[in-house]
C-alpha cells in the first residue's frame, strides 16, 4: 500500500474517504473472532479496497493493482469505482488478491441506511412489476419476453 494519512489511511483512499462524508473508522472494523453472533467480516458496499489482477489478461505494461471504492459485486465481476473517477467492471475470473483498506460502512445486518434502501428498493420494484403486469392484462402477448 502506498504511504498512510494521518487518518490512517493510504493517500490514494483519503479523497475517496472524504466524498463519503469522512465516515467513522472505528467500530465498523472486522470482527473476525469470538461468539459468532458478534462476529462482523467480509467485503461490503463502498469499502475502500486494493485489488491485484491477473496480469495475463491485462493489456501490457498495465498496472495490475486496482485502488478504489467497491460499488457493487456480482457472481460474475465487481463494480469498482477508481481513485481516477472511472467505474470499471472486473470479472472475478481475473481477480488474484483483494485487500480491504477500510470498512466505509458497518456490517450488513447492522447497517440500517442499506437495509432501509433495500426495502424501498423492492417497494420500487414490486409497484413497477404489478404497472407492467395491469399494462399487459388482455394482449395477446403478455407471455413474451423482451
Amino acid at each position: 500500500m502506498s504511504g498512510m494519512t494521518e487518518d490512517g489511511l493510504p493517500a490514494w483512499a483519503k479523497e475517496m474517504w472524504e466524498e463519503l462524508g469522512c465516515p467513522e473508522l472505528q467500530g465498523i472494523e472486522a470482527v473476525t473472532s469470538g461468539d459468532l453472533l458478534n462476529r462482523r467480516y467480509g467485503l461490503r458496499r463502498d469499502d475502500l479496497v486494493e485489488m491485484l489482477l491477473d496480469a495475463r489478461a491485462l493489456p501490457e505494461g498495465m498496472d495490475p493493482w486496482m485502488r478504489g471504492r467497491l460499488v457493487s459485486s456480482g457472481k460474475m465481476t465487481v463494480e469498482l469505482l477508481t481513485e481516477d473517477g472511472k467505474l470499471h467492471y472486473i470479472s472475478r475470473d481475473v481477480i488474484v488478491e483483494v485487500i480491504l483498506v477500510a470498512h466505509m460502512r458497518p456490517a450488513y445486518l447492522d447497517d440500517k441506511e442499506l437495509l432501509a434502501f433495500e426495502r424501498e428498493d423492492m417497494k420500487r420494484r414490486n409497484k413497477l412489476n404489478e404497472k407492467v403486469e395491469k399494462e399487459g392484462e388482455g394482449r395477446d402477448d403478455t407471455h413474451l419476453w423482451g
